[in-house]
């Protein structure tokens, strides 16, 4: 029996931080560095459960922290997604899809626009559920000015809420440590 619930990072526990790192260490194969991490607070965390507690498991998590998207000439605040992970031996069940639901009901009345930067494989799931791949060039305001990010171009989904957007416009994300999509 797996258990969806949401929380702010400032409502998790000690416990709930290091099974979330764990986790996300287990799934992206120890890709995840200390700017990743950073990346997946300050926000609302999706997390599925297996089991009751005491010996819950984590098996699933998702993340959406507050950006600032760049967009013909507006800055535009954007729920972005982060750290989407579920365990190898628990895919396929609805776990991903069931965390997302959750997310997108925050972006949808809390954000101009959901954004994530999305794997091939992630983006079956994305489309799935109506995210739009972001067509045109994009960029990120950096500390020297506003570079292009040709390496992220293709990788960028959107999910529209309150901003009628042009996929095929220049889009540019705030600046942070590490992978800046």
């Amino acid at each position: 029996m797996a258990n969806v619930e949401t929380a702010h990072t400032a409502d998790l526990g000690v416990a709930a931080r290091k099974a979330i790192r764990a986790l996300l260490a287990e799934v992206f194969e120890e890709e995840v560095t200390e700017d990743d991490w950073e990346h997946c607070l300050g926000g609302v965390h999706a997390l599925v459960w297996e089991g009751t507690e005491p010996g819950a498991e984590l098996v699933g998590h998702a993340s959406v922290v507050q950006r600032r998207l760049l967009y013909d000439g507006r800055a535009l605040r954007a729920g972005y997604v982060e750290g989407v992970a579920v365990r190898a031996d628990r895919r396929r069940r609805g776990y991903a899809a069931a965390m997302m639901e959750e997310l997108e009901r925050v972006v949808r009345h809390a954000y101009d626009l959901g954004a994530l930067g999305a794997s091939d494989d992630g983006a079956r799931l994305y489309t799935a559920r109506g995210w739009q791949r972001w067509r045109g060039p994009t960029s990120a305001l950096t500390p020297t000015g506003v570079v292009r990010t040709p390496e992220d171009d293709d990788c960028v989904f959107v999910l529209p809420v309150a901003t009628r957007l042009d996929l095929t416009r220049e889009l540019t994300c705030d600046w942070r440590d590490g992978e800046v999509w």
